[in-house]
């Protein structure tokens, strides 16, 4: 099985615009996902930008922290500086290839490249024993000077050698074609990445072709013009076994993550959401004039294949509702949770004890009967809510990826209800369960076992 290791760009997509504590979450949540790089810009703010990734580096102790080093003896003295509490530093140089390119961004022609490139690489290389170099728009150029700057590189010792289809110049196959040729050329004297623009929507295609025709690492973003993370991270997740493929992604978080990461940077990244940020807002927008094709087509955007009686249940409830309101997606979410596929509980919710604070760790004791036995789950984790999943997670012997989680208020005062929404998936099919307790947290538990009912009940 060849492992594919993920380089995100996140952070280089728009970050001017995003804020310092913006850009620290976004990081932290990349770290969460397990990323193996996590790529910053060029140092521009000496000060801020050294202490962004000091701080960066502070806690994404397992992941390579990747700055790019710009083209001068001092944007390369910054980003090393920045880089030296890192666990897992790298420096990239990035450089374009194609004519235009050359002579616009490094005012040099092409005898000129190869000593330009073997300077810079060097003096990384002096400064980081971790250098990467990226071939900026390496599919508009002559492949076999590509070739030679590529050995430029590596004799001067980079370790990382990345194809850069920045114009989305050639299609998937042509692609990794392309790539193929570089990476047998380069053999084993250093590892091959890609990078491919998605301005024709093939990036993705192009980047999973190159992963199986030679590149080992694909550059990704959550929001921005390459390929898309939580896309790319899906395939390796989907296909890659029969692909040969692997990553150290936490599959089982990329929804959620990638989802929280666009609620950061969304708006301000000047670039259309992928569509996985519709399943919320506009995605769904029903009144009391829809039939039951436009609500049964509606839950099918938000990932739910509904079996026919369970349409007739959402729909007759989905009537009760939009003689009152318009329904979006997140009512919608609550009509499929509260009425279809009702199962006969396989567990049940016996007690639950919480242990949370300040200066302790959460902890979760959950006990679930299941025909007439009780089982006790203990489980520490990272806030009461998801020690209380981990527990009950132990007790069925079962992850199942949390594809989403809400929680609101349904009634006002002191004493008000709380609603939770848990949505899992299993094998490809989305579940949800719907909790109510004055104790969100009680709520929260509940919504996880009932959705945990009916996934058993199906896969009985």
């Amino acid at each position: 099985m060849k492992n594919i290791t993920i380089a995100d760009r996140t952070l280089c997509t728009g970050s001017s615009q995003f804020s310092f504590k913006e850009k620290i979450e976004v990081a932290r949540q990349l770290s969460r996902l397990c990323a193996d790089t996590i790529e910053m810009p060029e140092i521009s703010n000496v000060r801020t930008d050294t202490l962004l990734v000091r701080t960066i580096a502070a806690f994404a102790k397992n992941s390579v922290i990747s700055v790019c080093a710009g083209m001068t003896e001092e944007s390369l003295e910054n980003a090393a500086a920045a880089l030296q509490p890192a666990a897992h530093p790298r420096l990239r140089i990035e450089l374009p290839l194609s004519t235009v390119g050359m002579e616009y961004t490094c005012h040099k022609k092409a005898p000129k490249m190869g000593e330009f490139i073997t300077g810079l690489v060097s003096a990384a290389k002096a400064k980081c024993s971790s250098v990467e170099f990226c071939a900026l728009d390496a599919t508009r150029a002559d492949t076999e000077f590509v070739l030679e700057m590529t050995d430029c590189a590596v004799n001067a010792g980079a370790e990382i050698i990345t194809v850069c289809d920045s114009a989305a110049e050639l299609l998937p196959d042509e692609f990794a074609g392309f790539v193929s040729k570089i990476a047998a050329h380069i053999g084993g004297r250093a590892k091959t990445a890609v990078m491919c623009c998605d301005k024709n929507g093939t990036a993705t295609a192009s980047a999973a072709l190159a992963a199986k025709g030679g590149a080992s690492e694909v550059k990704t973003a959550v929001c921005g013009d390459i390929t898309g993370l939580e896309t790319f991270a899906g395939i390796l997740r989907d296909r890659g076994e029969s692909c040969g493929l692997s990553s150290g992604i936490k599959y089982t978080e990329l929804n959620r993550i990638v989802k929280q990461i666009m609620w950061i940077t969304g708006e301000k990244s000047g670039n259309p959401l992928p569509a996985a940020a519709s399943d919320y807002g506009d995605a769904v927008t029903l009144d009391e004039n829809d039939d039951k094709e436009a609500v049964t087509a509606a839950a099918r955007r938000l990932g739910y294949d509904l079996s026919e009686e369970d349409c007739a249940k959402v729909f007759e409830e989905f009537r009760r509702v939009a003689a009152k309101k318009r329904v979006g997606a997140k009512e919608l979410e609550a009509i499929i949770a509260s009425s279809a596929m009702q199962v006969p509980p396989a567990y049940k919710l016996v007690s639950y004890v919480i242990n949370n604070g300040n200066i302790i760790s959460a902890s979760a004791q959950i006990t679930l009967s299941k025909d007439g036995e009780e089982h006790k789950g203990i489980c520490i984790g990272d806030g009461p809510i998801d020690a209380s999943f981990l527990a009950i997670e132990q007790i069925i012997g079962h992850h199942y990826e949390l594809d989403d989680f809400q929680i609101q208020s349904v009634t006002e005062g002191k004493e008000a209800m709380g609603s939770a929404l848990v949505r899992l998936r299993s094998g490809g099919k989305l579940y949800s369960g719907n909790g109510i307790s004055t104790d969100i947290i009680g709520a929260s538990i509940r919504a996880y076992i009932n959705a945990v009912n009916k996934i058993v009940y199906e896969e009985a």
